[in-house]
């Protein structure tokens, strides 16, 4: 409970610091979504249905106030379920404590973006399949939740593979029946509401360009077919920005520009690029796969990368940024957006920022924050008890939801900071579900409400 009221005191002196809400370039498109709900090209909808649902408060602090809540609820998740799963309270707190009290995920939360709700779902989705008992309810709820996290951010589709493939492994035939009807009939709607709007079949309509951009970063362009080199990036490659970079880049040879889709066939070219880049140059690619994940991911300190801009975004800021003047796809600028939401927001800023309130977060978030070498550890710990015992049960769920977290993104787009902050709390929460000696079918239902000297045994 300390470390409960801890983390909501926190949240509380973020609120007063930082009013309404801090921002990022992708909020603009999510903001535009729940002004008029649309399948959007480039971003799935499903934050925007978020910001939708909390539109009639015409007040972004009502938004940030939510995320808080739903970070503060993630937290209690992770708390409840491995100490009804027999971890000692102090041990769960713990565990907990990364989504808690880490001044990253505070900042995050703090921010107009997709990442807050994603991770509630996630951990949602986790504690319904984990939790004790049988209740046929509960792959139901598990489904749902990650359809819901697939439609929040895509990466959100392999967790809910892994939840199937893991079902099936533990033979759980009606549970995997369950779980795939509540997981992908859901999709297959949005996919059919994207078709509709957008001409194909899908959750968003770039997955050629952001293969593209990952291989961007290698790739020697006389390996390419000669129809396809008119996607070349240009200069050699340790001379090339970033992959993500390269998508959004205003010489990028993909063409997009801002408040534009990006173009049907540019995406399917840049695909094939992308396929012929990875045939030819796999240890390239796997090089730079490697660095982005084992080194950028596990590093003490953090770089630039992809830009310093980016990475700055990722921080309690000391003073505003102006919002800037592009136009925003669906109309308007960024300013524009932001007023028909809330009419009370700063139009030129969108943030007030209040002392002594945001210093102090400032001061919290260099601190306190989950290393590189700490988040290695406990992603290790499993495993190190899995070999000790000679069992991978029963942590191998959560461990996997997890290391998927961690490594899709770097494997399919680039290395973003705030894509290893939101894994964090997933690899806390399999790092004390470890610790857990029984197989999954044999533990006791634990109450985290009544004291252990009356637990059963």
């Amino acid at each position: 409970m300390a470390v409960l009221t801890a983390g909501a005191v926190l949240r509380v002196v973020a609120m007063a610091g930082y009013r309404p809400a801090l921002w990022f370039n992708d909020g603009y498109d999510y903001v535009q979504i729940a002004l008029d709900p649309f399948p959007h090209p480039i971003r799935p909808a499903g934050y925007g249905f978020f910001l939708w649902l909390l539109r009639p408060f015409h007040d972004f602090g009502a938004v940030v106030a939510a995320q808080h809540l739903l970070g503060l609820a993630t937290g209690l998740l992770v708390y409840l379920l491995l100490t009804r799963r027999g971890l000692p309270p102090g041990w769960a707190a713990l565990a907990a404590s990364p989504v808690l009290l880490d001044g990253g995920i505070i900042q995050l939360e703090s921010l107009v973006l997709s990442d807050t709700l994603f991770l509630f779902l996630v951990v949602a989705a986790l504690t319904a399949l984990l939790w004790p008992g049988r209740h046929p309810a509960l792959p139901v709820a598990a489904g749902a939740l990650l359809a819901a996290a697939t439609v929040t951010r895509t990466i959100g589709l392999p967790v809910l593979l892994l939840v199937l493939a893991w079902l099936l492994l533990r033979r759980k035939w009606r549970a995997v029946a369950m779980a795939a009807v509540a997981g992908l009939l859901p999709l297959a709607a949005y996919a059919g509401w994207f078709h509709s709007e957008n001409g194909r079949y899908g959750i968003t309509a770039t997955d050629g360009v952001f293969l593209w951009g990952r291989t961007a970063a290698f790739v020697h362009c006389e390996n390419i077919p000669e129809h396809l080199r008119y996607l070349c990036p240009s200069g050699e490659p340790e001379e090339r920005k970033a992959s993500s970079s390269q998508v959004w880049a205003a010489e990028s040879p993909i063409g997009w520009d801002f408040g534009e889709a990006f173009d049907p066939r540019i995406n399917a070219d840049a695909q094939r690029f992308a396929v012929r880049a990875l045939l030819e140059q796999p240890f390239d690619y796997a090089q730079t796969v490697a660095y982005d994940l084992f080194v950028r991911t596990f590093r003490w300190e953090r770089d630039d990368h992809p830009t310093a801009v980016t990475a700055r975004k990722y921080l309690f800021p000391e003073q505003a940024d102006d919002l800037p003047a592009w136009p925003v796809l669906g109309g308007g600028t960024p300013s524009d957006v932001l007023t028909a939401y809330d009419p009370q927001v700063d139009p030129d800023t969108g943030t007030e920022i209040v002392e002594p309130y945001a210093g102090f977060m400032r001061l919290y978030q260099e601190v306190f924050t989950v290393r590189g070498p700490v988040l290695a550890a406990a992603l290790l710990l499993p495993a190190f008890l899995w070999y000790r015992r000679r069992s991978p049960s029963p942590a191998v769920l959560p461990w996997a939801a997890g290391a998927a977290l961690l490594a899709v993104p770097p494997l399919t787009v680039d290395f973003d900071y705030r894509y290893a902050l939101t894994a964090t709390p997933v690899v806390a929460l399999a790092a004390g579900y470890a610790f857990l000696r029984t197989r999954d079918d044999e533990l006791p239902v634990i109450s985290p409400l009544v004291p252990r000297s009356r637990q059963p045994s």
